[in-house]
């Protein structure tokens, strides 16, 4: 029977969407409804429909799933942040773990052995980094979280993730930006200054690094602004300003410019003290970062006396952390700062023997094959995209003893999981680790072995069923195309999306962007119609 939008069904929630909508079925067919717990008995409105699946909100509770618990947060549902806040925190570990089960098992064909999922220390208050939109409504400026799939501000003024200290420093600003007259930049115009504010806070020092990132540095009352910011919270050490004048939805420019204090703040994570700049990638939860650099550091089992590479590795943390159990550490990151406070970090701390490259992962790990060397453990802690299919290629040509996967996306660590299994290196164990409660994200530890010859068998891995966030809920080319076209009135082909898919890092069909013939030319996507797809993409929560 089908189903037609605004219809009212009943439904029992049987599972959780990796997106943290409950999922029903109904005549045969998926029904996603958001805010929902395993168990729940309900009454649903249908508000969309596909092929096969189709969206609803809930209507009526009839009969609430024991797993519920008070979601407490005055936007939740709103700001769509807390995907899961509505559960008890045991459902929602037992779920993660699940989720990096199943994907295991479905993307990375293997099914390795699994200890139970690793909690946070802290459910709430744990988030040590805050990028807080800040925009005009109503007259006055107002600061929070993008709705849902959009960039409109929704007002929050404490969020229970974040530490106290955040919510004092933001009003402080908004204050400060009200009284000098300095104007909210404004998406659909690009006019306007304030964009962002940047909050990271260092828990072991409780120092607090305040960024405001702006389209210009010459503010007014930069010097009112210092003031208002430290007599908010004293344990502000630096104020910064970061540029970023592009029509972009980039946070954070190139850019900073300190106006007062430090420029990066201390912190202390698995023994080890770290510098850490505004462009520093560094984990959110410090205390769950520990937990999960210890699991990290049990897969790699280091003895003392190893070729320790970290890919991917940021200011270095998680391959310092493990530095005086290995002979050499060598560290590899893209960005030149986190590169710099890498090596910081590493004279800071009386770490001699490591070294770190300012390089993509994929090309220093082939440079490094190239110069002969063979590390005993390869360490990689990709972004959420996963490992480049040549950091792969250059891992396996190194033929390391062991690779220790760490992903805060357990369906590209799968991927990435099955594209090693098909080069000799088998899952041995996994584990997740809940770096990010009352969330729809879970971090995931992959041991990776080298295979004996004879132990090596082919994997047949169908790429694209990893093509963004669950099969099940993913948008189908014909989607996106209606979605550009009624947003932008510009029409794109399907070569066009595969395009700027490959170039998100989404991975499409072999015959996607081939010609068929070697004498044609194949047109690349416009720049207008590639934003225009970027923002489809965006809007179907696929990047």
């Amino acid at each position: 029977m089908a189903v037609h939008k605004n219809q009212l069904i009943e439904l029992e929630i049987t599972g959780v969407t990796s997106e943290g909508s409950g999922v029903g079925r109904w005549e045969g067919m998926a029904v996603f409804v958001p805010g929902t717990a395993p168990g729940d008995r309900l009454t649903a409105r249908v508000v969309k429909t596909a092929k096969s699946y189709c969206y609803a909100i809930a209507e009526r509770l009839t009969a609430p799933s024991p797993l519920r618990g008070a979601p407490l947060c005055p936007v939740y549902g709103k700001c769509g942040g807390c995907a899961l806040r509505h559960l008890t925190y045991e459902a929602e570990l037992a779920i993660k773990e699940d989720w990096v089960r199943q994907d295991l098992r479905r993307i990375g064909k293997c099914a390795p052995p699994m200890p139970p999922i690793v909690p946070s220390p802290l459910a709430d208050r744990y988030r040590n980094k805050a990028l807080i939109p800040i925009a005009r409504q109503n007259g006055r400026l107002v600061s929070g979280f993008y709705a849902p799939r959009s960039h409109r501000v929704l007002p929050c003024a404490d969020c229970l993730l974040q530490p106290a200290e955040f919510a004092a420093v933001t009003q402080a600003v908004l204050r400060w930006a009200e009284g000098c007259g300095l104007p909210a930049y404004d998406e659909i115009t690009h006019k306007g200054v304030l964009r962002h504010l940047f909050l990271r806070k260092a828990e072991a020092t409780g120092q607090v690094m305040a960024v405001l990132v702006v389209t210009r540095f010459d503010i007014p009352q930069p010097r009112e602004l210092v003031e208002a910011v430290r007599g908010a919270c004293p344990q502000v050490s630096g104020v910064l300003l970061n540029r970023n004048s592009a029509v972009t939805n980039v946070i954070l420019g190139d850019q900073t410019k300190l106006l007062w204090g430090r420029e990066s703040i201390s912190d202390v994570l698995c023994g080890i003290r770290l510098d850490i700049s505004p462009l520093s990638f560094y984990q959110v939860n410090r205390q769950g970062a520990q937990l999960l650099y210890a699991e990290a550091a049990r897969m790699a089992a280091l003895r003392g006396g190893e070729v320790l590479l970290d890919l991917y590795c940021g200011a270095g943390t998680i391959g310092l952390s493990m530095a005086g159990q290995a002979g050499q550490l060598i560290g590899v990151e893209i960005v030149p700062q986190a590169v710099e406070n890498a090596r910081a970090n590493a004279a800071a701390n009386g770490v001699t023997n490591a070294r770190f490259l300012c390089a993509d992962a994929g090309q220093a790990a082939a440079q490094l094959a190239a110069e002969g060397l063979r590390p005993d453990v390869v360490l990689v802690d990709p972004p959420r995209k996963g490992c480049s299919p040549d950091a792969i290629e250059a891992i396996c040509a190194m033929a390391p003893r062991r690779v220790v996967m760490v992903s805060c996306n357990s369906a590209t660590a799968a991927r990435d999981t099955a594209l090693f299994a098909q080069r000799g290196y088998a899952a041995a164990e996994a584990r997740a680790v809940d770096m990010f409660p009352r969330t729809a994200n879970v971090e995931t530890v992959v041991q990776l072995s080298r295979k004996k010859p004879d132990d090596v068998i082919e994997i047949d891995l169908n790429l694209d069923e990893l093509d963004a966030t669950s099969a099940e809920t993913k948008a189908t080319y014909e989607e996106i195309k209606e979605y550009v076209l009624k947003e932008t009135g510009l029409k794109v082909s399907s070569l066009y999306i595969s395009q700027v898919k490959r170039k998100c890092g989404l991975e499409v069909g072999e015959s996607y962007n081939l010609p068929k013939s070697e004498k044609v030319t194949v047109p690349q996507c416009p720049k207008d119609k590639e934003d225009a797809i970027r923002a489809a993409l965006k809007h179907f929560a696929m990047i």
